[in-house]
């Protein structure tokens, strides 16, 4: 990727192991305080991370320029530091009864972590010489299933998530919505650089209606319990982005490719938001930590999917004719969300 769409990339680690204790910290403040209004919260959250992803690339080009590419990890000290001191003030403190010895699964992080790396690297290049890399991915996940399934203190508890069929649901669902999310993050932003011949500032101009309708959607929508409605809404208004993508044309008027993603804010306002929303009720309380992590983990997943995709159809460049097969692949992954989403009884009872 190159110039705005190089900035473009979803957090790591770090952020999911945040996610997880932010998710058990509201859990257990509902639990003590016996006022269990997520809603608020969770939209702050959503709100906050889809105002880092405006804010990002752009701070992130600015301190590459002040300081080459160490400034972007440099600048972390401070912020951790910041977030220790502020952690140790305002956290609440861990009850004695809420402490357990645990041990580390370190055999199972192995496993997971090498079925996650095999699969990668079969969607990095997929090229028929590299099939032995499902096997691999196939063997890991099997190895994996085996010892979690064995342990006393597992890594994932695979036990409590195959019997919550609705919280491996919304893990489908969290893995078809990010799908979308990345593959119009990463190649319409090609297309609008290489395809339409956009600059990366303008390019950047032009995607900035995306993340604005995306934090108003998720304000407007985040106190309301229903998750179905969010779900089809926003799968409704992937499906017609898609549709539009296949209008586009490298002479195609500014206007259509502004109305593009503003379009393409709300399902990345709404979706992500249910989803999380979804997962906090599902979830046992005792595994609600790890069950956030998962949820992070399947959005990963849809960003290789989504990044996978586009190396297939950009071949030869971002141009026209791949962001069309990138759209048609993308509508059917929206409408399949679409399925899922309305077929899924159990929503209707969060």
């Amino acid at each position: 990727m190159t110039g705005l769409a190089a900035r473009l990339r979803p957090a790591g680690a770090t952020g999911s192991f945040d996610r997880r204790v932010a998710m058990t910290l509201i859990r257990r403040e509902a639990e003590r305080t016996g006022t269990d209004s997520p809603g608020g919260i969770l939209t702050l959250l959503a709100v906050s991370s889809q105002t880092i992803a405006v804010v990002g690339p752009t701070l992130g080009g600015l301190l590459i320029g002040l300081g080459g590419w160490r400034t972007i990890f440099s600048v972390n000290i401070p912020l951790s530091l910041a977030c220790l001191a502020l952690g140790a003030l305002r956290l609440p403190r861990t009850r004695p009864e809420d402490r357990r010895r645990s041990t580390v699964d370190i055999p199972g992080m192995v496993l997971f972590a090498g079925t996650l790396t095999a699969l990668l690297l079969f969607l990095m290049d997929l090229r028929a010489g590299h099939w032995w890399l499902l096997l691999l991915t196939a063997a890991a996940a099997a190895a994996f299933a085996v010892r979690e399934l064995h342990v006393a203190d597992p890594f994932l508890d695979l036990r409590v998530l195959g019997s919550n069929g609705p919280l491996m649901a919304t893990y489908g669902r969290n893995l078809l919505t990010f799908v979308v999310s990345y593959a119009f993050l990463y190649g319409y932003t090609q297309w609008l650089e290489d395809g339409r011949g956009l600059s990366p500032s303008t390019a950047g101009l032009v995607l900035l209606p995306m993340f604005a309708v995306a934090i108003v959607a998720s304000v407007l929508t985040g106190r309301r319990r229903g998750v179905r409605g969010k779900l089809v809404g926003g799968s409704i208004a992937q499906l017609v982005a898609c549709g539009l993508l296949l209008a586009l044309h490298p002479t195609s008027p500014v206007w259509l490719l502004v109305l593009v993603s503003v379009i393409v804010g709300v399902p990345q306002g709404v979706n992500s938001l249910a989803n999380q929303n979804a997962v906090y009720h599902q979830a046992d309380l005792e595994t609600i930590g790890s069950s956030a992590g998962l949820l992070r983990t399947f959005t990963y997943l849809g960003a290789i999917v989504a990044a996978a995709a586009n190396a297939a159809v950009f071949t030869a460049g971002a141009d026209t004719a791949g962001l069309h097969q990138l759209a048609v692949f993308i509508l059917a992954v929206a409408a399949l969300l679409l399925a899922a989403s309305l077929a899924d009884r159990s929503l209707s009872r969060i």
